[in-house]
C-alpha cells in the first residue's frame, strides 16, 4: 500500500502542519471524543483512513476516545435471524432480544473491528462497553408521541 503523504509535494506539507499546529496546540493533553457511525464504518478505505487518524491525534499529544455506532451492522445481524428492527420516531425501539443481538454486534464484532483497526494503524487502543465497570449509567427512555403528545412511548429495554 502506497502512503499518500510520500506523495505530497513539500511546501503544501508545510503549508498542512501550519494551518494544523493552532489546534494542535489549544488541544494537546485534551481528550478528544469521536463518534464513529455504522455507515462510516462500511467502507475498508475510509475504515484505515478512520484509524490512521485516530492514531494521528494520539502522537500529537490527544487522547482520542472514539464512540461508536453500528446501526447498519445491527441490522444485518437483525436480518440473519429473521427479525426486522422496530423504529419509533427514529429511535431504534429495543426488547430483550433485540438488546442482546445489539449487544452483541457492537461489543462483539464492531468494539473488535475497530480495536483492530486503531492498532495495526501503529496506536494501542482497548475496547470497553458502556457496562463495563458501570462506565455509563442510564434510565429508560420514554418518547412522547410527536403527532398526538398524549401518547407515550417505551422504545428501550
Amino acid at each position: 500500500m502506497t502512503d499518500p503523504v510520500l506523495n505530497i509535494p513539500p511546501r503544501d506539507k508545510a503549508e498542512i502542519l501550519a494551518q494544523a499546529l493552532p489546534y494542535i496546540r489549544k488541544f494537546h493533553g485534551k481528550t478528544i471524543v469521536i463518534k464513529y457511525g455504522g455507515n462510516a464504518m462500511t467502507d475498508p478505505a475510509l475504515q484505515a483512513d478512520f484509524a490512521e487518524d485516530v492514531v494521528l491525534l494520539k502522537l500529537v499529544g490527544m487522547n482520542p476516545v472514539v464512540v461508536h455506532g453500528g446501526g447498519p451492522q445491527i441490522d444485518e445481524a437483525l436480518a440473519k435471524i429473521g427479525k426486522k428492527g422496530t423504529f419509533i420516531q427514529g429511535m431504534r425501539v429495543t426488547d430483550e432480544e433485540t438488546m442482546e443481538v445489539v449487544e452483541w454486534v457492537l461489543a462483539g464484532q464492531v468494539q473488535q473491528d475497530i480495536v483492530g483497526l486503531i492498532n495495526v494503524a501503529g496506536g494501542k487502543a482497548v475496547g470497553l462497553t458502556g457496562r463495563d465497570g458501570g462506565l455509563i449509567r442510564a434510565r429508560k427512555l420514554k418518547m412522547v408521541d410527536l403527532k398526538d403528545p398524549s401518547k407515550e412511548y417505551d422504545v428501550g429495554q
